[in-house]
């Protein structure tokens, strides 16, 4: 191998090793092993607990919600795509999370108290999707989702560190510099003419 060729090899390596660390799930257990098999019309994963026939690629575990996500995924787009995650976050997260903000009253939207709980379940089930088909959580699908809901729900909503603070407070932050200048200018002038310039 000529010395030329070194770093295009590094390069690649490298590149590989980035794509098998992003792809590892700290989180994910011992799972009922699989093998793959071939069939001459398709590649499947015979599942050796279920027997099943599964998608051909990863899915992030072996529970009912992870394999009907992966599955979905294979039978209406042939991969966990993003085109398939946008689906799924519209039919299973946003639709639902639409449904119960409108069953509140739009003056409860600007309370957190009352719509934490709904946000947190959406935030969860984003993630629960997007990590069942190895899709990085968060990532600009989620992101404009998160954004869209924002304009559509909370656009309104006052924040308070955005606010103008009271007149009475505003009031006394400028006149304190505007008094102090006078007095500052005729202490200098008093030490001046003392005679006193060294303090």
């Amino acid at each position: 191998m000529t010395t030329a060729a070194l770093p295009s090899v590094a390069l690649l390596i490298w590149a590989g090793c980035t794509i098998v660390v992003c792809m590892v799930d700290e989180n994910a257990g011992a799972y009922p092993s699989t093998t793959v098999g071939y069939n001459p019309t398709e590649m499947t994963i015979a599942n050796a607990t279920l027997g099943e026939p599964t998608p051909s690629f990863a899915c992030a575990n072996n529970s009912d919600k992870c394999m009907h996500f992966c599955n979905t995924c294979y039978n209406y787009f042939g991969a966990p795509t993003m085109e398939c995650l946008s689906q799924l976050l519209h039919h299973l997260c946003l639709l639902d999370y639409e449904s119960d903000m409108v069953s509140l009253n739009s003056t409860e939207w600007c309370k957190w108290g009352d719509v934490s709980g709904l946000y947190s379940k959406l935030s969860l089930c984003t993630e629960e999707i997007s990590d069942c088909l190895l899709i990085p959580w968060p990532n600009p699908l989620v992101e404009r989702a998160f954004v869209d809901i924002h304009t559509k729900f909370f656009q309104d909503c006052p924040t308070e560190e955005l606010s103008d603070p009271p007149p009475e407070i505003v009031f006394a932050l400028v006149i304190t510099p505007i008094c102090l200048i006078p007095i500052m200018v005729g202490l200098v002038v008093f030490k001046t003419k003392n005679g006193d310039g060294s303090s």
